[in-house]
Protein backbone atom coordinates (compact mmCIF):
# COMPACT_ATOMS: atom_id res chain seq x y z
CA UNK A 1 0.00 0.00 0.00
CA UNK A 2 1.02 3.26 -1.15
CA UNK A 3 0.45 5.44 2.01
CA UNK A 4 0.91 8.75 0.40
CA UNK A 5 -0.85 7.99 -2.58
CA UNK A 6 -3.85 6.73 -0.09
CA UNK A 7 -3.76 10.16 1.68
CA UNK A 8 -3.70 11.78 -1.47
CA UNK A 9 -7.13 9.89 -1.95
CA UNK A 10 -8.49 11.26 0.96
CA UNK A 11 -7.53 14.60 0.52
CA UNK A 12 -9.13 14.46 -3.07
CA UNK A 13 -12.29 12.57 -1.71
CA UNK A 14 -12.64 14.55 1.25
CA UNK A 15 -11.85 18.22 -0.21
CA UNK A 16 -13.71 17.99 -3.72
CA UNK A 17 -10.84 18.67 -5.23
CA UNK A 18 -11.99 16.62 -8.18
CA UNK A 19 -7.92 15.03 -8.82
CA UNK A 20 -6.20 18.27 -7.91
CA UNK A 21 -4.27 16.31 -5.54
CA UNK A 22 -2.61 14.08 -8.34
CA UNK A 23 -0.17 17.23 -8.83
CA UNK A 24 0.35 17.56 -5.10
CA UNK A 25 4.07 16.91 -3.73
CA UNK A 26 5.84 16.09 -0.33
CA UNK A 27 6.23 19.50 0.02
CA UNK A 28 3.04 20.97 -1.16
CA UNK A 29 1.74 22.96 1.72
CA UNK A 30 -2.23 22.24 3.04
CA UNK A 31 -3.05 23.99 5.99
CA UNK A 32 -4.02 27.52 5.14
CA UNK A 33 -2.75 27.12 1.46
CA UNK A 34 -5.96 24.98 0.37
CA UNK A 35 -9.32 26.69 0.50
CA UNK A 36 -11.38 23.65 1.19
CA UNK A 37 -9.33 22.75 4.14
CA UNK A 38 -10.71 24.31 6.87
CA UNK A 39 -11.26 22.85 10.37
CA UNK A 40 -14.52 20.65 9.43
CA UNK A 41 -12.47 18.98 6.79
CA UNK A 42 -10.08 18.34 9.06
CA UNK A 43 -12.10 16.93 11.40
CA UNK A 44 -13.37 14.74 8.10
CA UNK A 45 -10.00 13.92 6.80
CA UNK A 46 -8.95 12.28 10.53
CA UNK A 47 -12.30 10.37 10.70
CA UNK A 48 -11.40 9.45 7.17
CA UNK A 49 -7.86 8.23 7.64
CA UNK A 50 -8.89 6.54 11.04
CA UNK A 51 -11.41 4.50 9.44
CA UNK A 52 -9.22 3.48 5.95
CA UNK A 53 -6.43 3.11 8.00
CA UNK A 54 -7.64 0.89 10.59
CA UNK A 55 -6.32 2.80 13.56
CA UNK A 56 -7.66 5.99 16.10
CA UNK A 57 -5.80 9.20 16.72
CA UNK A 58 -6.08 10.92 20.34
CA UNK A 59 -6.68 14.82 19.96
CA UNK A 60 -3.25 15.36 21.50
CA UNK A 61 -1.63 13.61 18.67
CA UNK A 62 -2.16 15.77 16.52
CA UNK A 63 -1.67 19.78 15.76
CA UNK A 64 -1.25 22.28 12.57
CA UNK A 65 2.31 20.88 11.92
CA UNK A 66 0.74 17.34 10.80
CA UNK A 67 -1.68 19.29 8.28
CA UNK A 68 1.52 21.49 7.01
CA UNK A 69 2.53 19.73 4.46
CA UNK A 70 1.76 16.80 2.18
CA UNK A 71 4.45 14.95 3.63
CA UNK A 72 4.46 15.51 6.72
CA UNK A 73 0.51 14.11 7.14
CA UNK A 74 1.77 11.25 5.13
CA UNK A 75 4.41 10.92 7.59
CA UNK A 76 1.77 10.76 10.25
CA UNK A 77 -0.13 8.23 8.87
CA UNK A 78 3.24 5.88 8.57
CA UNK A 79 3.80 6.58 12.07
CA UNK A 80 0.37 5.45 12.93
CA UNK A 81 -0.07 2.72 10.77
CA UNK A 82 3.55 1.07 11.87
CA UNK A 83 2.58 1.44 15.20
Amino acid sequence: MNIKQEVLAVLDEILSLNGRSASFSENTPLLGAIPELDSMAVVAVITTLEERFGFSIDDDEIDGATFATVGSLSEFVERKVAA
